[in-house]
């Protein structure tokens, strides 16, 4: 979709299902008037359009001045969102409360005190059920006004009861929000800058997390305390790369809603990332049967009605099971194989591109490079390579960091010597600015910048001391996301003993698979 698209009407019809759109227009029809009947047209009109444009609408719009069309959309925008609310209500506890508060309170306002009691009971039991504290501040504080402005003689301890629930559940909230915070701030921070780049970096993160978890975090045992305190801890072992950690983090993430599947429909999302944060850590560790067990049980859930019919879970479902399917072929060396997917990838990001963040296309992209990097078909990863690069966005220092490494390795594998030294000593430049340089990288662009001035027969003597030289580099824990990010060894090795990188790492692959299966 072109930058015209943006328009947030357009993009709302655009994302209706059949099913949505033909409920929207039995909903107009039930109680139409002329405006109606004139925002009606207007979404046929929308609805035909491949790109927003108001010219071609206006004609579509006979009667309608340019002047009117802006009222005349807002109408049609909260129509729809009223009618969506309606329709959606059966699959959403959030709508089922929030509903159920509604009708409480229209009673409230008629005077029927005790009716509007009783639907705030029912309404506290399903939020409680469901563990959503937050509805149950509104339900609490609605039932205070009631009882302080009425005399309903509901209960003679009432007043006693109402203010410790009210002190607990504002207790619980607090708890959460603290948890929640410390969450998201952390994958913000990864979100912008990748991993730990240095101790520097990680005595920040490390004293961040201790400044900001409760004193009581592990003392609680409410579902969502638990969720964002695995979340916390799976972000802060992934940001300091320590994978075993990360992986028995993220195992608790998701076994946490397998001890309570009633949350599975409640946090549906953050079951699908839970999911997503394993396999990777499957990945990371190289835990191959795992992975392969842990990938069907998450396609198999991303055919549930659930995902399917929510255009938000089946769009990060699909995301992270191409990202992960990707990875699989990375990590066998079975890279050929592994292009097939990626027509149905480019096809789906195309089509469902308003409801995908520019950083999962940035992560798909590098991925889809690296497989074509494993297959020997350089000029289409560096085609990929140029979409990071050239990304105006201020997201992943380390992918953009990475994107240049590639680049480099691409074209140095195509032989453009007459590039290469400009190229590297850009890619350094970039990299020192983003203080993003370790080690290893400092090495593998000295070299690339020096190959060609090496003869053929001393270029191998050269590769073996570089191939040593990462090795060893391998032990260092801030050395180690060169290896997330680019299987550099098995790139080195497969130059040293002139074989393809896709066999060194298969071959890798089968002799991991031998010794599961005789321990």
């Amino acid at each position: 979709m072109s930058n015209r698209s943006s328009d947030i009407l357009f993009q709302l019809i655009k994302s209706l299902e059949k099913s949505e759109k033909r409920h929207f227009k039995l909903y107009i029809k039930r109680s139409s008037g002329k405006e109606d009947l004139k925002i009606i047209q207007l979404f046929d009109a929308l609805d035909k359009l491949h790109d927003y444009d108001e010219k071609p609408l206006l004609k579509k719009l006979p009667g309608t001045e340019k002047r009117q069309l802006y009222n005349l959309k807002t109408h049609l925008y909260k129509q729809i969102l009223a009618s969506l609310r309606l329709l959606k209500s059966a699959d959403s506890i959030d709508l089922q409360l929030n509903e159920q508060f509604d009708y409480a309170h229209i009673l409230y306002k008629k005077g029927l005190f005790m009716q509007s009691l009783k639907i705030l009971d029912k309404a506290k039991e399903t939020a409680r059920a469901h563990q959503k504290f937050n509805y149950m501040t509104l339900v609490i504080a609605l039932e205070k006004r009631i009882e302080s402005l009425h005399i309903t003689r509901s209960m003679l301890d009432r007043a006693e009861k109402l203010a410790a629930e009210a002190n607990q559940v504002s207790n619980h909230i607090d708890t959460v929000a603290r948890l929640s915070n410390l969450a998201l701030q952390l994958y913000s921070w990864f979100i912008k800058h990748g991993h730990a780049r240095n101790e520097k970096d990680e005595t920040r993160v490390i004293r961040f997390m201790n400044e900001n978890l409760p004193a009581n975090a592990w003392q609680q045992k409410g579902f969502y305390e638990r969720l964002y305190l695995y979340q916390s801890f799976t972000w802060f072992a992934f940001i300091r790369q320590n994978f075993l950690l990360y992986y028995r983090y993220a195992q608790k993430w998701v076994d946490l809603f397998h001890e309570q599947p009633l949350m599975i429909r409640v946090e549906t999302g953050h079951y699908i990332k839970g999911m997503h944060s394993l396999l990777n850590a499957h990945f990371d560790l190289r835990n191959f049967q795992k992975f392969e067990i842990t990938l069907k049980e998450f396609e198999v859930f991303s055919r549930t009605n659930r995902v399917v019919e929510n255009d938000s879970f089946r769009v990060q479902a699909f995301i992270y099971i191409a990202s992960a399917k990707i990875n699989y072929h990375c990590m066998t060396g079975t890279f050929k194989e592994g292009l097939p997917l990626v027509p149905g990838i480019e096809k789906k990001l195309e089509e469902d591109a308003i409801f995908i963040d520019n950083h999962r296309i940035l992560v798909l992209n590098y991925k889809m490079a690296i497989l074509y990097f494993g297959s020997g078909d350089y000029a289409t990863c560096i085609d990929y390579l140029q979409k990071i690069i050239n990304d105006s966005t201020d997201l992943r220092d380390d992918l953009q960091c990475y994107a240049r490494l590639v680049h480099l390795l691409a074209h140095y594998e195509i032989g453009n010597t007459d590039i290469i030294e400009s190229l590297a000593r850009s890619a350094y430049r970039f990299m020192a600015k983003m203080d993003n340089l370790t080690v290893i990288e400092e090495e593998m662009l000295r070299f690339l910048r020096q190959s060609f001035d090496v003869s053929a027969r001393k270029i191998k003597p050269e590769l073996e001391k570089l191939l040593n030289k990462v090795k060893y580099l391998e032990k260092d824990r801030f050395e180690t996301r060169a290896f997330a990010y680019l299987d550099i060894i098995s790139w080195l090795e497969s130059k040293v003993y002139e074989k393809p990188m896709s066999t060194i790492i298969y071959d890798k692959y089968r002799q991991s698979k031998k010794r599961h299966y005789s321990n």
